[in-house]
């Protein structure tokens, strides 16, 4: 018997199609794209906190600015709101006079200059002046009576401008009255803490304002009585504020936050302003596209003007060229015979110069493409010249003249 051959046995396949792949594999292009996502994350985060840092430190840059523009405003432009100095008095004793009087009225010399360079008014701000007296109640005072108090303002030239006198006294108190507070306040007498003494305010000026011109840097204050009796006494200035200077001096925080707003607005849009100058090179874009594209336009048809005239020069010089060519071949092979007649040669059957109109197709070719392509105004004298006359033309032209010549 014939042996029956054994069925072939199946190959194993050599192709990745049964074998299981690896896990990274797979896993792979997912770790890429986390990966990416990652590292454009961290990019965005730092981009947006430095841009949260610049604008934190422009904004208390800014704030910083507006806060000492309105300090230096309210410092220059609010004047002094109180001024208050002692006020001591001196007279002459060196006269036999009893002992109940002075030798002369009690002066004072008052300067209205502080630390020697800031005058105390401003010009033109009105002030109300008062002198307070603090007097003893003693039978001298009591018994004198009405008294006068004068002063006379100066400049710096020693040049009197305003001068008032006013009169006071001691505010009357029976004896019955003055018997009950002694014994009423008799413990803070005893002790010390209290005095029978009585403050006397005197108004010398309701109004008064310096002259820039001939600013005010002192006054004289003199008490018009030889028996007065005076513990101490106090010049004192303030000043009344109108409009402006009366809101910042009367709602000074209001005044301060709504100046501080102000001036932090307006920092802020300059500020903007010139971001938007730097970022977009202006407010308004479409207008400098305008201005350049006009400007384009301008320079192709300057362009376009030097195209024509180096084409105009060109074809002038082939014309002198081929002008002495022309002339000779009409000399070399036109022969004339006895009975008038011509003969010419089969080479001078091309009337147009075969040099000249090669050299003119490319530039008609392109012209037509510029024209096709940008139209423009130009000047029509230039095309005629230019376009219209083909230098073929110009040499039938001057066929005549040759003959002329012959």
């Amino acid at each position: 018997m014939r042996e029956q051959p054994a069925p072939p046995q199946r190959q194993p396949s050599s192709g990745l199609r049964g074998r299981p792949e690896p896990a990274g594999g797979a896993m792979a292009p997912a770790l890429h794209w986390l990966q990416d996502a990652a590292a454009v994350s961290l990019l965005r985060a730092r981009r947006t906190l430095f841009q949260a840092a610049i604008l934190f430190c422009t904004l208390g840059l800014l704030l910083w600015v507006s806060i000492f523009l309105y300090g230096s405003f309210y410092y220059s432009y609010m004047p002094t709101v109180s001024f208050a100095t002692p006020v001591h008095f001196y007279h002459q004793s060196d006269c036999d006079a009893p002992e109940s009087s002075l030798c002369s009225f009690p002066t004072a010399n008052i300067s209205f200059i502080r630390n020697d360079r800031e005058e105390v008014m401003g010009n033109g701000q009105p002030y109300r002046v008062s002198l307070e007296l603090e007097m003893p109640e003693s039978p001298a005072n009591q018994q004198l009576g009405m008294f006068m108090i004068r002063m006379s303002c100066y400049t710096r030239d020693g040049k009197i401008v305003s001068s008032v006198g006013r009169s006071t006294m001691l505010h009357y108190r029976s004896h019955f009255l003055q018997t009950l507070s002694t014994l009423f306040f008799s413990p803070f007498l005893l002790t010390g803490m209290a005095e029978q003494k009585q403050l006397i305010e005197v108004e010398l000026f309701t109004d008064y304002k310096t002259n820039a011109y001939e600013p005010t840097v002192g006054a004289v204050i003199e008490v018009h009585s030889k028996r007065v009796q005076i513990y101490s006494s106090q010049l004192r200035i303030h000043a009344y504020f109108t409009g402006i200077r009366y809101v910042m001096y009367t709602f000074p925080v209001t005044s301060a936050v709504i100046g501080v707003a102000t001036n932090f607005a307006f920092l802020s849009v300059v500020a903007l302003f010139g971001y938007l100058q730097f970022v977009w090179g202006g407010l308004w874009p479409p207008d400098q596209v305008k201005v350049r594209v006009m400007m384009g336009d301008d320079t192709r048809i300057q362009k376009r003007k030097e195209e024509v005239r180096k084409r105009m020069e060109k074809e002038n010089s082939q014309k002198e060229l081929n002008v002495p060519a022309v002339i000779g071949s009409l000399n070399g092979t036109h022969d004339f015979h006895g009975n008038g007649t011509k003969v010419v040669s089969p080479s001078d059957s091309p009337v147009v110069n075969p040099d000249a109109s090669g050299a003119e197709a490319p530039d008609s070719k392109e012209e037509e493409s510029h024209d096709s392509e940008e139209p423009e105004e130009i000047d029509t004298s230039d095309v005629l010249k230019g376009c219209l006359l083909q230098p073929g033309e110009r040499a039938l032209r001057q066929r005549p003249a040759a003959w002329m010549s012959l």
